[in-house]
């Protein structure tokens, strides 16, 4: 069975941007990008709901450029989708990545917002959650987690201190039986 990961970087106090989608907070060094790497190498299905499409449309990463990665977006209201590799999804994302990781392959990335991650962890499909904790307040933004209307157990798999004081950090979901 593949293992879905949501992952993101964030600030200490929840955010996975600032206001108005603002990201110059975020500390890149050698450190985030060997665990970027690493990760990407392990992952062959990326997941994220239109607002994230839309952000990384505007950011100029949308149009499927990851290379032999599978992408589906999750929406209710978007019609179509004009992108190699990229997959509309309109379904039900729980039933969908249950269906997703049980076919043959590497690794599921969840990106972005936590509206799609809600879902997902509502419908216990989320296997880790990986984040990477900046030494900053932002106050307000997008939140990393929202309401899933469960509580989610995690175990903690390791943490360890990266260059520029963040936190990188991976959990584990305690599967209920």
């Amino acid at each position: 069975m593949r293992t879905v990961t949501y992952g993101a970087a964030c600030s200490l106090d929840g955010f996975i941007t600032g206001k108005d989608e603002d990201l110059g907070w975020l500390h890149h060094s050698s450190d985030v990008e060997a665990i970027t790497r690493d990760y990407w190498r392990s992952v062959d299905t990326m997941l994220m709901g239109r607002k994230t499409w839309e952000v990384a449309l505007r950011m100029g990463g949308g149009g499927g450029g990851f290379a032999n990665i599978r992408t589906y977006v999750f929406s209710r209201t978007m019609k179509s989708i004009e992108a190699k590799g990229v997959e509309l999804v309109g379904d039900d994302a729980g039933a969908f990545v249950s269906d997703l990781k049980a076919r043959p392959g590497k690794g599921i990335c969840v990106m972005g917002g936590g509206e799609l991650a809600a879902s997902l962890f509502a419908a216990g499909v989320i296997d880790e959650v990986g984040m990477n904790v900046h030494p900053v307040l932002l106050g307000s933004g997008v939140p990393f987690f929202v309401d899933a209307g469960r509580r989610t157990e995690l175990e903690l798999v390791q943490s360890r201190v990266i260059d520029g004081g963040c936190v990188y950090s991976t959990y584990r979901v305690r599967q209920s039986h």
